[in-house]
Parts: C-alpha cells; structure tokens; sequence
C-alpha cells in the first residue's frame, strides 16, 4: 500500500509506485514519476518530469530539479540538491525576466545502486556511476565512475568502494567484491 501523508502536494499527472512512502510536506510536479517502494523524507521535492526508479530512498530537505533521473536503489542524503541550468541568471542581457525559453535544460543521471551524502551539490550534466558514492558536501562537477568515492569541492576521486561501502584501491576489485557480495546468501 501506497502512503501519501495528507500534506504532501502532488500535482495531477505524477504516478507513485506501489508501497512507496511520501512523507509531510514534500512536493511532487507534474509528470514526475515515482518508483515502487520508495521513501521521499519530509519537504523533498521533485519537480517537472524527474524520474525515480524503485527502491529508492530520498532524504528529508533534498531537491530534485527538471533534468534529474534516479536509477533503482539510489540513495539521496538529506538537503542534497541537483542543479538544472549551468548558466543561473534571473534576467537576460536585456533585462527582461528569463523563461523557461531562455535556458537549456540540463540533464543528470544517477546511476543504480548510487548513494549521494548530505548536503551534497550535483552540478547538471552530469552522470553518477552503478554503486558510486559522494561525500557528505561535496559539489559534484563532472562524471562519476562506477564505484567511485567522491568527495570535496570539487569532488574528486579518492578510491573505490563495493555495493557494501566497504572501500578498496583499484576499482576492478571493487566490482569483483560487489559480485561476491550479491552472490552472498543472506
């Protein structure tokens, strides 16, 4: 069963998966798209057409702008947020107050598995890699290997780790731990 707390907003046209969790006061735009059993922590929000795979968990105070796609199982640290436009002015050169014609529309994937630390900044354009993971705080400038661990301003790659978080020095092991580990009985 899905749960919407009465205060979330969510416009027309968003599809919410089966057992996701909306909690207070976040807000979901038109034509965003929710995956099953996901978690949107209190005043989160997602704005026009963001996609969120399943299984996704998106902590409390994160902004998830136009442009954004979350693959399956990505974590989203509280008050993350994605930007959408590399060149942010509030007028043209003319002065005239900018549109949604006057810009282009950034694009930033992240990729399945992912974890995004508190706080943390992503610069559109962007993608993040199957099971990276980015430091609380860090601004994330360019693209992100698959199981790299990025942290800083700008983020910067300082080793490897596994689907488990646990942290190796070459990324070849990293991928081969993540194998073991989803082999692994539970």
């Amino acid at each position: 069963m899905t749960m919407l707390h009465p205060t979330a907003e969510i416009d027309d046209e968003v599809d919410v998966g089966d057992h996701s969790k909306v909690w207070a006061h976040v807000q979901i735009r038109s034509g965003a798209h929710i995956g099953s059993e996901c978690v949107l922590g209190r005043n989160s929000f997602v704005d026009l057409d963001v996609r969120v795979g399943d299984r996704v968990k998106i902590q409390n105070n994160a902004s998830l702008y136009e442009g954004v796609t979350l693959e399956d199982g990505v974590f989203i640290g509280p008050h993350v947020v994605f930007t959408n436009d590399k060149v942010p002015r509030a007028i043209n050169p003319d002065g005239r107050l900018k549109t949604t014609d006057d810009w282009v529309l950034g694009a930033t994937t992240v990729r399945y598995g992912a974890a995004i630390g508190a706080n943390a900044v992503i610069v559109t354009g962007v993608e993040i890699g199957r099971w990276a993971m980015i430091g609380s705080g860090t601004v994330v400038t360019r693209d992100v290997p698959d199981h790299a661990l990025v942290v800083g301003n700008p983020g910067r790659l300082v080793g490897w780790v596994s689907a488990s978080g646990e942290r190796f020095d070459t990324q070849d092991e990293a991928i081969s731990t993540t194998e073991a580990e989803a082999m692994a009985p539970r």
